[in-house]
């Protein structure tokens, strides 16, 4: 498992490795992870990510406790090996040992972190190149679809956020959503990438309608045909720099009349990814995650990726 070392302060308290650390870089993968069985999927999904990225994989569990002020040594009635930090640090080793396994030759350090899981893990994302979890924890009630800290770190993070959920399919495509908002521009970059490390045929689906409900007066002035034409340009100019960047990329676009939710959740079967942006066109002023985001996050029968303006470089 590697040597235990002890690093150097971080703002979110005192980190503890499995096999040492060098800290996170703008193209390392970082995992959350909490024990459970999700979070293991997505200890084995990052590790894959950092080797298609030829990036190190940072393993994270936020450590509450002492912030509590709980006694972290094992029980004079229990195990001498027991207790609430060898238990924090078991958790590490376990995700560690799953990640070299599953991916031979990848660079795995692993940490204990002082702190809450969304705080812990939003802080580093200002640092890393891609945040994975799972969609569900430990501390999930039973038939909740998506543990809170996925869905508010896919709203918060400051790199895009990966949650691993339903079955990959590794013969799908990468599943992009394009609605020509600033972070759908920056999900198409993500996208783009992803597909071109994995191999992969990239299907970009962009949805219309002639209204977006019974108060939008677009039809009054603009024929049927006018917006599908107009909703025609929107996917084209969206993809138009990207398959520049990444021609060896085989590109899929579909032009699909009807909601996003629907249309998306529906296309989502057989992908092995979807990429979106974090906000569509439609969302509010001040809205951190769009509705279409937040429906996708919880149904979507394949991985999602989450992408902010700016966060899809790499």
């Amino acid at each position: 498992m590697g040597r235990v070392e002890r690093e150097r302060e971080r703002p979110q308290g005192q980190a503890q490795g499995a096999g040492g650390g060098r800290g996170d870089g703008p193209g390392s993968v970082l995992v959350g992870v909490d024990g459970s069985e999700s979070a293991l999927r997505a200890v084995e999904a990052a590790a894959h990510e950092a080797r298609v990225r030829g990036a190190r994989l940072t393993v994270v569990h936020a450590f509450i406790w002492p912030l509590l002020k709980v006694s972290l040594d094992p029980s004079p009635y229990g195990p001498a090996d027991g207790g609430l930090r060898r238990q924090a640090q078991e958790i590490v080793d376990t995700a560690v040992a799953h990640a070299r396994a599953s991916v031979p030759g990848v660079e795995v350090t692993g940490e204990v972190v002082t702190g809450e899981p969304l705080t812990v893990l939003a802080t580093r994302s200002r640092s890393a190149g891609l945040v994975v979890v799972g969609s569900r924890g430990l501390g999930a009630f039973t038939g909740l679809l998506l543990g809170s800290v996925a869905v508010h770190l896919a709203a918060h993070a400051a790199c895009p956020v990966l949650v691993v959920r339903g079955r990959e399919k590794p013969a799908g495509p990468v599943l992009l959503a394009v609605d020509g908002s600033r972070d759908a521009d920056a999900a198409v970059s993500f996208a783009f990438a992803e597909a071109a490390d994995r191999g992969a045929e990239l299907r970009a689906v962009h949805t219309w309608t002639p209204s977006s409900g019974p108060a939008d007066p677009t039809p009054l002035f603009h024929g049927t045909e006018e917006i599908r034409s107009e909703e025609e340009r929107v996917l084209a100019q969206a993809l138009a720099g990207a398959r520049e960047r990444w021609p060896e990329v085989p590109v899929e676009w579909r032009l699909v009349r009807g909601r996003p939710r629907a249309v998306l959740l529906e296309e989502s079967a057989d992908a092995r990814l979807l990429v979106m942006g974090a906000r569509g066109r439609g969302g509010f002023a001040g809205l951190l995650l769009g509705s279409v985001g937040q429906a996708l996050l919880h149904h979507a029968e394949c991985p999602v990726a989450v992408v902010r303006d700016g966060s899809g470089e790499r």
